[in-house]
């Protein structure tokens, strides 16, 4: 399987329910199992129950640095942005995650840090991937996930650089969801000319698919966060 090449600043977008929480997590703690120096930093002002936050025990224990407000703000309605995440982008760590929010309206959080990633982007440090559910409402066809992709797009003022493919149907997910969500990926992927820069599945999913039919890496992929009224074990 081959590794997952990402590093500079990453910014983690998609629609509502598409996972992206959950993938920049996870990401964070693979690519700090392989050796690299990870930060990620939580910018979701829109969605109350998935924040990255909720896994930041873990995150730290396994060698992530977790870019949050003072304790004081952690469970304030709207999370402040402190002066640490501009600092982050400016002087980056091998890999910076930024878990920006669902949609145009968490993208828009984006804009506010516009010149330390206009300068990170100067010097090619900036990368923004769009994570796919193709079971998700407006994501199921190429036109409505190029339909988000522009609209976030508008409110980052950055450029999508890369795709993620995150087909789930939650425990229900099979491989086939997994091969549909990449021929998704795959059609916008011919549309746009943008990277699928990995698919992922969970973890228990991996033994029963057929690695060779991607033609990028698969991330494996651990629950690290859990619906405020089924609290992960």
């Amino acid at each position: 399987m081959s590794e997952i090449e990402l590093e500079g600043v990453v910014v983690i977008t998609g629609n509502y329910g598409s996972g992206k929480t959950e993938t920049a997590v996870n990401l964070a703690l693979n690519r700090s199992e392989a050796g690299l120096d990870v930060s990620i930093a939580d910018l979701d002002l829109v969605n109350p129950y998935f924040r990255t936050r909720e896994a930041r025990e873990n995150l730290e224990k396994h060698g992530v640095k977790v870019i949050l407000p003072h304790d004081r703000y952690m469970f304030a309605d709207l999370p402040i942005l402190v002066p640490a995440v501009a600092g982050a982008i400016r002087h980056p760590s091998d890999l910076v995650i930024l878990d920006a929010g669902g949609d145009d309206a968490g993208a828009t959080v984006l804009a506010a840090l516009g010149d330390a990633l206009g300068e990170a982007r100067a010097l090619g440090r900036v990368n923004m991937i769009q994570v796919i559910n193709p079971f998700r409402p407006f994501t199921d066809t190429v036109e409505g996930c190029l339909k988000i992709l522009g609209e976030i797009e508008t409110a980052s003022k950055l450029k999508v650089t890369g795709l993620v493919s995150n087909s789930h149907l939650m425990e229900h997910t099979s491989a086939h969801d997994i091969y549909r969500g990449y021929e998704l990926a795959e059609a916008i992927s011919r549309r746009t000319g943008i990277k699928i820069e990995f698919v992922t599945a969970h973890i228990g999913l991996i033994p029963k698919l057929d690695i060779s039919r991607f033609n990028c890496p698969v991330l494996p992929i651990q629950r690290e966060l859990a619906f405020p009224w089924n609290p992960r074990k």
